[in-house]
């Protein structure tokens, strides 16, 4: 039998094996302490992992079986009632929202629903790095730009918001083969939270271009004041070219339910619904019905502290104050973030206390995240999966470390900085 015929399609080979899978797998061999990928290490609120108890022990025998395909009613209903109120203008429950398999399918049926070869997709990095193959897969171009942070001359702490687009440098990658800017706002990795005034040159773009915003906007509850985070369908002209994205991984802390949604105005909808129903087809019902439940408890308190969306800044901004200030100490550099759930620090301080030398990987910061797992037992994220090959090097001092975590496992891994940093006194 000839191999040949059966090799990798063109389309997925420049692709190779993501950072989450190799991270995971040498998580596993050394059992670091995991401040690596997104996901909370306590439980869900307690109504949230009840509702889903209550629909496996009910006696209603239809949830457990198929429901509607492009998103189960009770849950469509509970969305349209939350974002018609969000966005300020009614978003049909059953044309306008697609219920998907976690945020990642939002994103696959929403690309590979709006792809003809050759059509550009501005991706702004650092970006979630399913963004690039899902383009290329769909037959699309990725066209890169990168934030660049502002020239400081100052020692004192740099923030998320000093990362920034160059405007003309931005105009510049529009043109007439542009179908769509991916937008991810909070942004993971740096917690990035766009203003009114960078989302307004984004959106005066999309409209002069006539251009589709895919709005990555799973973590639209975590920010930290006096950041708030703005909806880009809600500036002038843009619902009617703007795709949202959300998740209930992210919004009720449980990445392992795999649900998450997209809205935006039916035309565009109908895309991403052909993409779905010949890929997934629909999500389980069991937990979108206990997603919905969920839904419909908190918007009975949607403007109160005691609302899950409300709490969980505040839950988030000491963990937050509390990584940053310990990689500061050891002599890191940490990028304050104004939303999301991660800081990226510049490592490179450190590199004289470090042997990088038994880590073959290409980029530096593949070796320091490696080295530490392996020596120091304390795993991060190399920030170079975030940006194109052709601008890796910009992330080559980065590192993201994760703080949705317990607070002792915050300081273990203060402490496990501290005492390797001692160590090399």
């Amino acid at each position: 039998m000839s191999k040949e015929k059966f090799q990798l399609p063109d389309r997925y080979k420049t692709v190779g094996n993501s950072v989450w899978n190799e991270f995971t797998q040498l998580a596993i061999e050394h059992k670091p302490l995991n401040l690596g990928q997104g996901f909370p290490d306590f439980p869900a609120p307690d109504y949230v992992t009840k509702a889903l108890a209550d629909v496996a022990a009910g006696e209603e025998a239809l949830l457990h079986q198929y429901t509607r395909g492009f998103g189960h009613v009770r849950l469509v209903n509970a969305l349209s009632k939350l974002y018609s109120k969000l966005i300020g203008r009614p978003i049909d429950a059953f044309s306008e929202i697609l219920v998907t398999s976690g945020a990642y399918e939002a994103l696959f049926s929403s690309i590979g629903g709006h792809t003809r070869p050759g059509d550009e997709f501005i991706i702004i990095e650092p970006f979630f790095d399913c963004y690039e193959p899902m383009v290329l897969a769909a037959g699309g171009k990725p066209v890169y730009i990168p934030l660049r942070p502002k020239s400081t001359t100052g020692n004192g702490p740099t923030t998320s918001a000093d990362w920034v687009l160059d405007p003309d440098e931005l105009a510049s990658k529009f043109n007439s083969n542009t179908k769509a800017i991916i937008l991810n706002t909070p942004l993971n990795p740096l917690g990035k939270v766009f203003t009114v005034d960078e989302l307004t040159t984004i959106a005066n773009l999309c409209k002069k271009w006539n251009t589709l915003c895919i709005s990555d906007e799973v973590y639209e509850w975590m920010t930290y004041k006096p950041n708030k985070h703005v909806r880009i369908a809600t500036l002038p002209g843009m619902w009617e070219r703007t795709i949202t994205i959300g998740s209930a991984g992210k919004t009720f802390s449980v990445t392992g339910w795999k649900l998450g949604w997209a809205y935006g105005p039916a035309n565009l909808m109908e895309n991403l619904r052909i993409v779905h129903q010949n890929c997934v087809y629909t999500c389980p019902t069991p937990i979108q019905e206990a997603v919905a439940r969920s839904f419909e408890l908190e918007m009975t308190r949607l403007d109160s502290p005691d609302c899950f969306f409300n709490e969980i800044s505040a839950i988030l901004e000491p963990k937050r104050d509390f990584l940053v200030n310990a990689l500061t100490h050891i002599g890191m550099k940490p990028v304050i973030p104004e939303g999301g759930y991660f800081v990226v620090a510049d490592w490179t301080p450190l590199e004289n206390s470090v042997n990088l030398s038994k880590e073959t990987d290409k980029y530096k910061d593949y070796r320091f995240a490696k080295f530490l797992t392996k020596n120091i037992s304390l795993q991060g994220i190399p920030v170079s999966p975030f940006y194109c090959e052709q601008h890796k090097p910009l992330a080559s001092n980065l590192i993201r470390f994760c703080f949705i975590k317990k607070d002792e496992n915050l300081q273990k891994a203060a402490k496990l900085l501290r005492d390797w940093k001692s160590s090399k006194l």
